[in-house]
Formats: C-alpha cells, structure tokens, sequence
C-alpha cells in the first residue's frame, strides 16, 4: 500500500461529517484516475485503483489491543493482547501478548500459546519429574487417545463418554461460562465440551508440547471443534496464567496423579476461579476405604511413582484450597469429584 509523503497536508474533518475513515490527521493521497463530487449532504467516490489511507479501518478493527483472559505466569498481572480479537485457534494464533508490569512478551509457539515461566528462554532448560516428562514424549502422545486411556477401565474409569456425562452434571451451574481444561492430555475432554457448546470458551491447557501439537490435529479432523472456541495453551498447573476469580469451570481429567505438586495446583485451581465456580476432577485412588488394611502398605510402595491420592486426602486439598460442597463418585480404584468456590 502506498503512503502519503509528510510534507502533504491531512484533509479538514469539516469536509467529510459522515466519512470517518477521512478523519483528520490520518494522510489522504487520492490516486490519479479518483473522480470526486461533492453536493450537500452527499459525498461519493469513484475509484479504479486503491485509495492510500493509513491506516485502514478494517486493519485496525482486526489488530485491536486489550487487556486479556490470560495472565502473566510471572507476576499474575492482565497480559495486552495485540491482534485479532477471539478466543479460538486461528486468532490466538496471530496474536501477541505483553505483560504491561514485566515487559514479558509472550507468543503462539508451534500451534499453541506458551504461557510457561519459561516460555521464550533459549539457554535454560528445565525437567521435571518423570511421571511429567513421560506425557511429553512423542511416542505416549500419540497413543493416549489410541488404547492408552482405554485401558484405564481396567482401574474402574467409566469411559470417556460416561466421564464427560458426569463431569457435565457438575458444571451445570457455571453453563455459558468459561472453562479450563488442565491437563489435558490430547484434548479428549477439551473437543467434548467445545463441541458441546455449552460454554462460552474452553481453553486447553497442558504441559506436554506434544500432547498439544496431537490436540491440535484432532481438532483440524473435526470441523464442528475447528470452528468452535476453543485455544490452546501450554502451562504449569502451578502456576495457572489467569487472573484470580476470572475463570468458571476447571476440569482435571485423570492428572492429579501426573501433578508434582497437588497441593500447589489445588491452590492454583482456587485461585482463579471465580465466586460459583466449579473444580471437577478425576485420578486414580491409591486405595479406597473399602481396601483390605494388609494390602494398603503393598499399594503405597508399588504405587509411589505417582502421586496417588486417598479420598480423604484429595477433600481435605479441597478443603484447604477454599473450596466447599465436595461431593464425590468412587468406582473401584477411579474417583470423580466436585468442589465449589465460595
């Protein structure tokens, strides 16, 4: 697009009342073959060949900066958001972000939005527990949704279909909201409740590059997920970049026990919902009350890989975190359960 020189004088507003786009200040460079009438109450332009405006009003209304859902990991505060406004693939995707108190900038990596503390470092690396860094591997990436999840109704799991059914029943207050589904994995329950509709945006959140980049193709497989809201973020579930009571559903999908610190997250989870808002999650359980007592200590030692929680210890991390009316379905080894934030 051509740009005006500096030295040509912008047009006075006073001529063009009901023409924004030919508002004061902004340069005008009418092209050559432009021809112009001017009558009262009437204006009309006739053009074969592009008009230099700068900037465009159509450009400025796709490139919008404000203030976001998402937060910085760092310091907490509201990142401004410059780029398409939506909260789905494609505009995230083209926008930028920045933090306005640390200057931290923040972009769409690959297909997904890294809001990691780490998220633009070049020299430092940093690992995490194995039961964390074997979810970021390739290879289990790509067969979490083909027979590895499967195999957790061996455990007592009801089935993706029958966990989303129950999940759904929970979030029944916070519909038309917005949910976060952290780890999750390659977003078998983030396509579910984005194709349901049912909320105003999901937002799937995980640490795994790969398990994303896998959520990402199952999402370009299926048009009616592809066109819904529905954004992909890579985060530490310790440090969730959302400012505090802005969300309205969280949904952990069998994750607590991959989390290395539960009781962060737990507090993490709190932090960011809002008043009403509902924690639903769901793990495997170290043992149940009805486990015989002689076979307790056998399953702590087999299972201490994993952060295998009790009953009682998942509602007390509820109840320490601030969140009340927990209610809880237990089959066998698997657990579905419920809390509130006041």
């Amino acid at each position: 697009m051509a740009i005006a020189p500096p030295s040509l004088r912008p047009l006075p507003k006073s001529l063009f009342p009901k023409y924004p786009c030919f508002s004061h200040g902004l340069p005008f460079r009418p092209s050559p073959s432009l021809h112009f009438s001017y009558q009262p109450f009437r204006f009309t332009v006739r053009a074969s060949s592009a008009v230099a405006v700068e900037p465009d009003l159509r450009s400025q209304q796709n490139q919008t900066v404000e203030t976001e859902l998402f937060s910085c990991p760092v310091c907490y505060e509201p990142l401004i958001r410059k780029g398409p406004p939506g909260l789905n693939l494609d505009a995230i995707y083209r926008s930028g972000f920045k933090c306005k108190k640390c200057n931290k900038s923040y972009s769409s990596k690959d297909v997904y939005l890294d809001l990691t503390v780490t998220a633009g470092l070049r020299s430092y690396t940093e690992v995490k527990p194995v039961r964390t860094e074997l979810f970021r591997s390739p290879l289990v990436s790509f067969l979490y949704e083909r027979g590895w999840r499967q195999n957790f109704n061996l455990s007592g799991f009801p089935g993706a279909d029958e966990e989303f059914r129950m999940a759904q029943e929970y979030f029944k207050p916070v519909e038309g909201g917005t949910l976060v589904d952290v780890s999750c994995g390659s977003g078998l329950f983030s396509r579910k409740f984005a194709k349901s509709g049912t909320y105003s945006s999901v937002v799937a959140l995980d640490f795994s590059e790969n398990m994303l980049r896998q959520c990402n193709d199952f999402i370009k497989q299926d048009a009616s997920v592809s066109a819904s809201n529905i954004a992909l973020v890579r985060a530490d579930v310790s440090r969730l970049p959302f400012s505090s009571g802005s969300i309205d559903a969280v949904h952990a999908g069998a994750a607590l026990h991959c989390w290395p610190s539960p009781s962060n997250a737990f507090a993490e989870i709190s932090r960011i919902l809002r008043s009403g808002g509902v924690f639903v999650g769901s793990t495997f359980l170290r043992y149940t009350s009805s486990t015989p007592w002689i076979i307790r200590p056998f399953r702590e030692r087999v299972m201490q890989s994993y952060n295998y929680l009790t009953e009682e210890e998942i509602e007390e991390l509820c109840t320490n975190s601030g969140l009340t009316n927990y209610s809880k379905n237990v089959q066998r080894s698997f657990i579905m359960f419920s809390a509130q934030k006041p």
